[in-house]
């Protein structure tokens, strides 16, 4: 595996769903061979504090009210209606049914919003509604199975783009900059990014979540119900051979990762009563997971700043702070991140270019 040392122009720290994405973006730009990331984490391990794997996922209601978060969302979307369409096996993307229900705190800005470019989108009538429910949605989805999507584009970027990666913890951002040739790094490094030297964030927390993997082929919908102080969801997951997420939990400031056997039977009986697929055959359950979803006071943080490192002014993107959402959000954040470097990008092009010469 390639040194930290190495000569990059670009150095993106983190390897979750947001990192890779971002290296997904440049890479597409004609980067790639400038690009290492750098995480104590790949695609393929497995730890509470690498969230990505873990997730459910799909894409859903379930992010952010504000204006980043519906235009990120809608980027995001775009991108995962490709893949789904031209590329589901490869990426472990496919289109999915899906309904989701309310009981409380309707966000009617945001779900007008996504109207304009969900697939299928329809409002339910209230004849039809379940017991508690005030309004639902359905329409076509993207679900995503997490850990092969996030080993999709850990193989894409080296195979296609000739990205490098250095598994190495960093001991604080500024270590990022051990070339002197490296001239952007871009910090994605999640719930790290609150205790990170260089970062230290002190809105960053971590959101506990517990989902259990089923054996269920008959499991084709993606169900979402938003409580007054729960979220239940099941979410089929693509390529996996039959199996599906149930959830789940929202702790906000959680710091565990162990499972409780009572969560694991709360989310299994809020997803019979929910899901009529779940409901009709008790599913076999797989395993029982726990993660800490990235979450930050005020929404992600998706902006560049300049760093001291050696008493000279670097350039740093931060690109952290999606909770639950980095799946559906994350390409249309590294978009924005990326873009904060453009004229950074145009002289490292210029470089590239009188290399060739």
């Amino acid at each position: 595996m390639a040194s930290l040392s190495s000569n990059d122009s670009i150095v993106v720290v983190g390897a979750g769903i947001i990192g890779l994405n971002v290296a997904l973006v440049l890479a597409e730009k004609g980067y790639g061979q400038s690009i290492t990331v750098v995480a104590e984490y790949f695609p393929g391990d497995t730890s509470t504090y690498y969230t990505s794997p873990w997730a459910g996922c799909n894409f859903s209601a379930i992010s952010g009210t504000d204006v980043n978060a519906l235009r990120w969302d809608r980027m995001g979307y775009a991108h995962l209606s490709k893949l789904a369409t031209h590329h589901p096996e490869e990426s472990y993307v496919q289109w999915t049914p899906s309904t989701e229900l309310w009981d409380e705190d309707i966000p009617r800005d945001k779900i007008q919003h996504m109207s304009e470019y969900l697939k299928d989108f329809r409002v339910l009538p209230e004849a039809v509604l379940p017991r508690g429910v005030k309004f639902a949605v359905s329409f076509t989805t993207l679900t995503v199975n997490a850990p092969e999507h996030i080993k999709y584009l850990y193989r894409r970027l080296q195979g296609e783009f000739g990205v490098r990666f250095v598994r190495q913890k960093l001991p604080s951002i500024q270590a990022a900059y051990a070339s002197p040739s490296t001239k952007i790094v871009f910090n994605c490094t999640g719930l790290g990014s609150g205790t990170l030297p260089g970062v230290a964030d002190p809105k960053c927390y971590p959101t506990r979540g517990q989902v259990v993997l089923v054996r269920g082929p008959h499991i084709r919908t993606n169900m979402m119900r938003h409580g007054v102080d729960y979220e239940t969801y099941v979410i089929p997951r693509p390529g996996s051979n039959g199996n599906a997420i149930l959830g789940g939990y929202m702790q906000k400031r959680v710091n565990d990762g162990s499972t409780y056997d009572a969560e694991t039977k709360s989310i299994l009986a809020r997803t019979r009563d929910l899901s009529p697929e779940v409901g009709q055959q008790e599913p076999e359950v797989l395993a029982v997971v726990a993660g800490l979803r990235p979450s930050r006071e005020g929404g992600a943080r998706v902006e560049r700043d300049e760093i001291l490192v050696g008493g000279q002014k670097r350039i740093l993107v931060h690109n952290y702070g999606a909770g639950g959402t980095g799946f559906q959000a994350g390409y249309g954040m590294a978009l924005e991140s990326v873009a904060t470097v453009e004229d950074m990008l145009r002289d490292i092009r210029d470089s590239m270019a009188r290399a060739r010469l």
